[in-house]
């Protein structure tokens, strides 16, 4: 679904890792505002998309109104690619960002003349089912300690710069990411803060500074 949206065109920069003057593929670009959703839950999977800039989360609504997030695409991911003619989860903007995306079907069809395409679907695969594999056992198995540290792990592998870990998404979208009540979230992070394994930086608490990693992969077993 798209909503106030501004469009370009962009024929120059790489999608999914290969030129689009190469595979004779044309991108465009949209921006969305934060908290807009980019496609529904059973919405026809017409395109696949790229995050330029910003963050988005992709997400299911339970019968009993719980929120379950599946996964959080960021700055360079690509999302939205099924193997079905509909999305299974839905697609939101967390904060205000930019992303590129291109029509499954052209992806198709130069997949089956190009190899360089092909391999790059096959590797977004392959990708989405080892995240999905990961996901599960973290919901199943670690307590919430461990799936805290996990997540903590996660994002600083694609995330920090400059020693500094800024989240994008709020303890909300931590906790539902995480099946973990908000409370609960809260508390592991001031645990975490007062055995000085992470430090806050400002007053939302979203920039995060990892003092000690190897305590903290210690922690995710």
């Amino acid at each position: 679904m798209f909503a106030d949206l501004h469009t370009t065109t962009t024929k120059s920069q790489p999608i999914l890792g290969f030129s689009p003057s190469e595979t004779k593929i044309t991108p465009s670009e949209f921006k969305y505002s934060k908290g807009t959703e980019i496609y529904g839950e059973a919405e026809p999977a017409d395109y696949v998309y790229q995050v330029i800039d910003g963050a988005v989360r992709s997400y299911k609504l339970l019968s009993d109104g719980r929120r379950q997030i599946g996964a959080f695409h960021l700055a360079g991911d690509i999302f939205g690619l099924e193997n079905d003619d509909v999305h299974r989860f839905t697609a939101e903007a967390i904060v205000d960002t930019t992303v590129r995306l291109v029509k499954r079907v052209s992806l198709e069809h130069v997949a089956q003349e190009d190899l360089i395409v092909a391999h790059s679907l096959l590797n977004m695969t392959t990708t989405n089912l080892q995240h999905a594999e990961d996901h599960m056992l973290l919901l199943g198995r670690k307590t919430s300690l461990e799936r805290v540290a996990a997540f903590l792990l996660e994002m600083d592998r694609r995330l920090t710069a400059a020693g500094i870990m800024a989240l994008p998404m709020c303890r909300r979208d931590i906790a539902d990411y995480l099946g973990l009540t908000l409370e609960t979230v809260s508390r592991v992070l001031s645990y975490l803060n007062d055995k000085k394994v992470l430090g806050f930086i400002g007053q939302n608490q979203r920039q995060i500074v990892l003092l000690n990693r190897g305590q903290l992969a210690e922690l995710d077993l």
